[in-house]
């Protein structure tokens, strides 16, 4: 996992990609031809946010083989892994926190749901902009910056895109989200991760992500 991790990011040794692994309560593999080509790390976890209970994915390192970009098998695990978590506590708001460092990550957002914060065009609303600080105050703690809505981890810790995956051609640029993304994080080549919040419920989701999470609710 962390060969694979390392060919995207700098920064992060070895220890410092096992104590972060070391957080997380589950993993998503990719496997081709017995290869491991992609992987997500999960947590899990519970906030109370006025007077309710309010459940969180996060979404922590996820890496996909740039030869494999384009596959959805990893995102239809994960939307069928959210669906089993629902299925828990199916009276419980379910919630995704992805932090992203890069557009191809925060692009997912808008493959997935219907409604996500923060979205172009879209003004996030103060309850979810409330939510979203305590999830990210919960997770991250001061590396978190409310105002920007970004966070940033101390240096020792923290990892960025290779040069190689932050070059970004003009057309690249030209598209909505792209440019929505560097507009809202335009640091993310230093490892800035942009905070985002999206809920995990049939209504909100798109495609084959319902259709994921709607088998994941099956028992």
């Amino acid at each position: 996992m962390h060969a694979l991790f390392d060919l995207y990011y700098e920064g992060g040794s070895r220890a410092v990609f096992e104590r972060d692994l070391a957080d997380k309560c589950h993993v998503i593999e990719l496997h081709d031809a017995g290869q491991l080509r992609g992987f997500s790390t999960l947590a899990l976890f519970t906030i109370e946010q006025q007077g309710r209970p309010v459940r969180g994915i996060f979404s922590g390192d996820t890496i996909v083989h740039h030869e494999n970009w384009g596959e959805q098998a990893l995102a239809r695990c994960f939307c069928q892994f959210a669906g089993s978590v629902k299925a828990q506590a199916p009276e419980v708001p379910l919630v995704w926190l992805l932090i992203s460092k890069g557009h191809r990550t925060y692009r997912y957002l808008h493959l997935f749901a219907r409604r996500y914060v923060p979205a172009i065009g879209v003004p996030t609303q103060p309850a979810d902009a409330a939510l979203l600080d305590a999830l990210c105050q919960h997770r991250f703690g001061a590396a978190y910056d409310p105002l920007r809505g970004v966070v940033r981890l101390d240096a020792a810790v923290a990892t960025r895109l290779r040069p190689r995956w932050c070059d970004l051609r003009e057309n690249l640029r030209q598209q909505p989200e792209v440019g929505f993304f560097l507009e809202r994080n335009p640091h993310f080549a230093q490892g800035e991760e942009l905070a985002c919040l999206c809920e995990l419920e049939p209504a909100n989701l798109r495609s084959f992500a319902l259709r994921a999470f709607r088998q994941g609710l099956q028992p």
